[in-house]
């Protein structure tokens, strides 16, 4: 029997934080702002709050529904269609990025992957040399190579994608 989605969702949480605690141990060194792809309720953005608090952290979101608690100020908002806010932020930013997180697929896998094609390119040059992706489908870049994932995250839960040169 394959798993359940309880059992799918709980491998899903478990990886993400092993390999956003992860990566933020790698990128301790490295300057540059957090870029968070997808607040929904805001859990993930919390999450890295806490473990990176003196890193701007910056959310690319349509509309903001989270939980009050785990809520970005206005000004760590950039709202609207990612096709729009990611060149937006480049312009802004440049390749400066130590982190970026994505977890904006839905329960679609197929219509996830089409997304990340699409997505992958507008992500990529934001990225600083040495930065990571973490995401929790499979990207496809040109130039972030995948890394091996932390104790703790289950195999084809979350990816990890790091800026060489």
């Amino acid at each position: 029997m394959t798993q359940s989605r309880l059992d799918l969702f709980v491998d899903r949480m478990v990886s993400q934080r092993a390999c956003l605690d992860h990566a933020a141990r790698v990128i301790a060194d490295l300057p540059g702002p957090v870029f968070e792809l997808g607040l929904g309720n805001g859990r993930t953005y919390h999450h890295i709050r806490h473990i990176l608090p003196d890193r701007d952290t910056y959310v690319f979101e349509r509309a903001i529904a989270s939980h009050p608690d785990s809520t970005p100020p206005d000004e760590m908002v950039l709202l609207g269609d990612v096709y729009n806010t990611l060149p937006q932020a480049l312009e802004r930013f440049g390749p400066t990025a130590a982190l970026i997180h994505a977890d904006l697929g839905g329960h679609n896998r197929a219509k996830n992957d089409i997304f990340a094609r699409k997505i992958s390119p507008f992500v990529e040059p934001l990225l600083a040399v040495g930065g990571l992706m973490v995401a929790s489908d499979r990207m496809y870049f040109d130039g972030l190579v995948e890394q091996p994932l932390p104790d703790g995250a289950v195999e084809g839960r979350c990816f990890i994608y790091r800026r060489e040169v």
